[in-house]
């Protein structure tokens, strides 16, 4: 259903002329700009100074700086806590802001830019009360009478790399932890969506001026690949968090290897949804519809394969079909809408490739496969239902990043099990039934990192990453804080004879 009315101009916009080092916005050594292109008017709305390999070694000199020095680290981990509610409290002071930023960067629409950004301060409190329950010293007795004491120490200079589709939620995931853990953090965006970390600067500005984070312990930098690089490879940085492409996370692996840095890895992902024949339709279209095409469907955890028995297919396709169709899609400034443009021209050309290549594989387009009609301007594709869809074929096995859904029958419970587990993904996952033990079964066969029964449920404080090419490591709840430790144990002598 598009809904649109007369075009909405983005909001004024500050252009951000420096870049943030060690806490404090300083000029760049070079000259380099990045343009901020609004995807729905396909206006600039900004530019942002884009920072280079001398900056990098700038900020992941202050890093090491910092973190050698020890200061953060020492901190105990409570008050620790206590940055990340401050965090959280100043983010949320600029929800309005960061609204509109999200609008223009992804495209994402107003009434699902504003939740979002709610929830990353609820993510920083979140980690602040994990941090709070962690033990860094247990004390365990050897076989022979004396005391071992095991430690949780910060990892050390930790390298951030973030994706455009959710630059400030991303940012929770990764700095909340590592700053609980006591690390210094070199974030670095990508340049498709450098206005959201900008505003997460400043909030870092504010506190290491108050004295409540030290000097050098956080960095933001926004750059292109080749840039992106040198902060991988700088001999500084002790662990890499990445979130982004399955491609970029194997180079940035590759580069890691070659001095053994430690490396987290949440990448791309595939995911199906497997609806049994039990299953009440009327729960499918509740969650299905907006879980593949969430962000326009520019998510890594979106149902993008739809698989159903030959028994109910017709009756399934038809179903979506309805539902995609009334999905509210126009401009991103009318709340009634709940999908707006892609992020970019040159995304929203990769994503009509897919399309083709499937009509050319022999799939057919049930709904969708176009611009929505009476929308003249802006990156827009309509949800696009494909039926007749085999697991082998392009568009099922490679990340569309784009509201592409495609219908796959399979032959028996066996069946949908093997096509859903044919994939280098394993991110996400739902099953359909009215049998919730029976889906619960059939979630532990799905080699994927979340599986959802009668639902797509959406919960970072919860451990959250793929199997296989999905990924390495866990974000949310404790697990993904003690991705931000080193383990030390330390021998206490054994008692005297």
């Amino acid at each position: 259903m598009t809904v649109d009315t007369a075009p909405a101009a983005a909001p004024e916009i500050a252009s951000r002329e420096r870049v943030f080092i060690g806490g404090r916005w300083a000029e760049s050594s070079g000259d380099e700009w990045i343009d901020v292109i609004d995807p729905w008017s396909e206006q600039r709305v900004a530019r942002v100074r884009s920072a280079t390999t001398e900056d990098v070694r700038r900020a992941v000199a202050a890093a090491r700086a910092s973190f050698d020095e020890g200061s953060w680290a020492r901190t105990p981990i409570a008050e620790r806590a206590d940055v990340l509610d401050a965090i959280a409290d100043r983010l949320a002071a600029r929800t309005a802001e960061l609204t509109a930023i999200g609008v223009v960067e992804v495209g994402i629409p107003v009434s699902v830019s504003g939740p979002t950004q709610q929830m990353t301060a609820e993510l920083f409190r979140a980690v602040a009360a994990e941090a709070r329950k962690v033990r860094l010293r247990e004390d365990r007795t050897r076989a022979d009478g004396g005391i071992s004491r095991i430690l949780k120490e910060p990892a050390g200079v930790v390298a951030a790399i973030i994706p455009w589709n959710g630059p400030i939620g991303t940012i929770a995931f990764k700095l909340a932890p590592a700053l609980a853990a006591g690390c210094s953090v070199v974030l670095k965006a990508a340049p498709d969506a450098p206005l959201s970390p900008s505003v997460f600067a400043d909030v870092i500005a504010e506190l290491v001026a108050e004295q409540r984070i030290p000097e050098g312990v956080v960095s933001v930098l926004v750059a292109d690949r080749e840039v992106s690089e040198s902060l991988v490879t700088d001999p500084g940085v002790d662990r890499i968090t990445f979130t982004g492409s399955t491609a970029a996370g194997r180079r940035i692996m590759s580069l890691a290897g070659e001095r053994i840095a430690r490396v987290a890895l949440e990448l791309g992902g595939k995911s199906a949804a497997i609806i049994l024949d039990d299953a009440d339709l009327n729960h499918v279209v509740q969650s299905l519809p907006m879980g593949g095409c969430m962000q326009s469907g520019q998510a890594c955890i979106a149902l993008t394969r739809v698989l159903v028995s030959r028994a109910r297919h017709d009756e399934v396709v038809a179903t979506l079909a309805a539902a995609y169709a009334a999905l509210p899609i126009g401009n991103p400034w009318e709340p009634v809408n709940f999908l707006g443009p892609l992020a970019g021209a040159r995304h929203l050309e990769r994503v009509e490739s897919y399309i083709e290549s499937a009509k050319a594989d022999g799939a057919t387009v049930v709904y969708g496969g176009g611009r929505p009609e009476g929308v003249t301007h802006g990156y827009f594709v309509q949800p696009t239902l494909l039926d007749g869809v085999r697991n082998d074929m392009r568009v099922a096995q490679e990340e569309v990043f784009g509201p592409v859904i495609s219908v796959i029958t399979y032959e028996d419970e066996d069946d949908a099990v093997a096509i859903a587990n044919d994939s280098i993904y394993g991110l996400s996952g739902a099953v359909y039934t009215e049998d919730l033990e029976r889906g619960y079964a059939l979630a532990q066969r799905i080699r994927t990192g979340t599986v959802s029964v009668n639902g797509a449920v959406i919960d970072f404080t919860l451990p959250f990453g793929g199997y296989k090419q999905s990924g390495v490591g866990r974000e949310g709840g404790p697990e993904g804080l003690e991705e931000y430790f080193e383990t030390k144990t330390v021998h206490m002598p054994a008692p005297a004879t």
